[in-house]
């Protein structure tokens, strides 16, 4: 077994139960656009930014839309819903265990300031040497690229980290950076 000397954390559906509120979001905006997007679909795509999520929809459907006005439109309805969100006390509670042991990290498909006023609101901000978003890369998930990131933010090489996430595309992404992955769908209750 390697030794683990980096913890890094998805956000969305693994430190903090917001996919209920990013559908709820989602069904308002892809309703108002005549877009269809299946709640499997949605799961399937989780970690996938907005923008990206809103091209591969609008492309397949033949739909013409604004795809950065439609997703500060998506954002500006779930912002609101955020308040509503609770931590998964299992996943947090890896965090809080390691705090000041080794450094954390999280890397999320969303945007830097949506997902530092969430972890802020959870009062748990504080607890991540580094937030690694979707502005600060290239490539998405299931590319590496924001796990790598976060491991450099974080000064600790890929191998020696662990990487919590609660979608296949994320999982994808963490196997690529060559990271030991952890599927919190798999733990009961979140309970790890």
């Amino acid at each position: 077994m390697r030794e683990i000397r980096g913890l890094i954390f998805d956000c969305d559906g693994t430190l903090v139960d917001t996919m209920p509120l990013h559908w709820l979001a989602w069904q308002i905006v892809t309703q108002r656009h005549n877009l269809h997007f299946p709640e499997d679909r949605f799961y399937e795509l989780a970690g996938v930014p907005t923008v990206d999520i809103l091209k591969m929809l609008s492309d397949e459907q033949g739909r013409s839309i604004d795809h950065i006005a439609v997703t500060r439109e998506k954002e500006s309805i779930y912002i609101p819903l955020m308040t509503k969100a609770e931590p998964f006390q299992g996943v947090v509670d890896i965090a809080l265990s390691n705090y000041g042991k080794i450094p954390m990290a999280v890397a999320s498909g969303g945007q830097q300031k949506i997902i530092c006023d969430l972890l802020e609101h959870l009062k748990i901000r504080h607890l991540f040497d580094a937030v690694v978003t979707c502005e600060m890369v290239m490539k998405q998930k299931p590319a590496p690229d924001i796990f790598l990131e976060a491991a450099r933010q974080i000064g600790v090489e890929p191998n020696y980290c662990r990487a919590y996430e609660d979608s296949d595309l994320g999982l994808m992404a963490i196997r690529a950076a060559g990271m030991d992955p952890v599927d919190v769908r798999k733990a009961v209750g979140k309970g790890l």
